[in-house]
């Protein structure tokens, strides 16, 4: 009889085929943005690139964004990633140096992000929920306060 192998993961954390799941969903979007189709669900969509924290390695993520007023960068949420903060917001934050952002058909962008608090957040938060409601109602569903980056061009 073959031995059943459990795995031990974090409560919040996503499961293997979650986890499978969303690396396939993300190259196949990453691939639409790169051939200069950067929509989803009504929502404009970008690469944002980034560097592993502990390993190192490149890593690619296409996140929704959303005009900023201020400075015309952008603003992303790093919402997902359940009770814990994506991955992707970790890395970012670890190595913003790092950061560069794909817009749909073009070469990377070199950007620095900044993690919005106090009223800045609030007025962008206000701003990007008006513009898309279900990302209110996913926080609202959350434990977690969603951080708004703003991506500066370097």
């Amino acid at each position: 009889m073959a031995q059943q192998q459990t795995s031990r993961r974090r409560p919040g954390t996503p499961g293997a085929f979650s986890r499978w799941m969303q690396r396939t969903m993300n190259a196949r979007m990453n691939r639409k943005i790169r051939r200069g189709r950067g929509h989803m669900m009504g929502m404009d969509v970008l690469i944002l690139n980034t560097v592993g924290r502990r390993s190192g390695q490149p890593r690619e993520t296409p996140v929704a964004w959303f005009a900023d007023d201020a400075d015309g960068g952008r603003l992303i949420i790093a919402s997902g990633g359940g009770s814990r903060h994506p991955d992707w917001y970790v890395n970012l934050m670890a190595h913003p140096d790092r950061a560069t952002i794909e817009l749909p058909g073009h070469p990377p962008l070199p950007v620095t992000p900044h993690r919005l608090d106090g009223a800045d957040r609030e007025r962008a938060w206000q701003r990007i929920a008006a513009a898309q409601p279900r990302i209110a109602k996913y926080q609202s569903k959350s434990d977690r306060r969603y951080p708004v980056i703003r991506l500066t061009p370097r």
